[in-house]
C-alpha cells in the first residue's frame, strides 16, 4: 500500500468515496451525495498546508484524509480539523492508521500543533482508531446537527501533534 499527497486526477475517486461515507450515515451529517464540481471545488481550497493524503492500493485509490482549516481566527492557525474516509469494503483493515499517522507527520511538518475531529458517538471503528493513535474526547455536543430528520449527537476528539 502507497500513501501519497493527492493528485487532481484522483478527485474522481475521493467522490466516489465519500459519498459512500454520505450514504453509510456513519461519518459527516451531509445527506445529499455529491458531484464531481462540489469535489473539485473542495480539492482547490486543499493546497499547501491542508492536505489530502490517498492510500493506494494495486493502483486503486482505497481511502484519503485530509486536513481541513479549523477556523478562520488566526488564533487557531495551528489547530487543524482532519478527515478520513475508507472505501467500503477496505474498512478495519488498517488504511485509516496509516493514512492517520501520515496526516499527522505532515501536519508536523507545516506548523500544526493539534487536530480535532468531529465524530458520532456511534461510530465505533472510527472511534477506536482515534482513541489507539492517542486521541481523545473532548465532550459530546448533544443534538449538534440534523441527519434524515433525526438530532444527532457528535463527538470532538483532539490529539497534541
Amino acid at each position: 500500500m502507497i500513501i501519497r499527497k493527492a493528485k487532481v486526477n484522483d478527485i474522481s475517486a475521493i467522490l466516489h468515496i465519500y459519498n459512500q461515507g454520505i450514504e453509510d450515515r456513519i461519518a459527516t451529517l451531509e445527506e445529499e451525495t455529491k458531484n464531481l464540481l462540489y469535489m473539485q471545488s473542495w480539492f482547490q481550497t486543499h493546497a499547501g498546508r491542508y492536505a489530502v493524503l490517498i492510500a493506494e492500493e494495486n493502483d486503486q485509490v482505497v481511502g484519503w484524509a485530509s486536513i481541513n482549516p479549523y477556523s478562520t481566527r488566526c488564533a487557531y492557525n495551528g489547530v487543524g480539523d482532519l478527515s478520513i474516509y475508507i472505501e467500503r469494503i477496505y474498512r478495519g483493515k488498517g488504511i485509516g492508521k496509516r493514512l492517520l499517522f501520515e496526516l499527522e507527520r505532515v501536519g508536523k511538518e507545516n506548523d500544526f500543533y493539534k487536530f480535532v475531529l468531529f465524530t458520532f458517538p456511534f461510530n465505533e471503528l472510527g472511534q477506536g482508531l482515534y482513541r489507539k493513535s492517542g486521541y481523545r474526547e473532548v465532550g459530546v455536543f448533544q443534538n449538534q446537527g440534523v441527519l434524515d430528520g433525526k438530532f444527532i449527537d457528535v463527538m470532538a476528539m483532539e490529539k497534541l501533534l
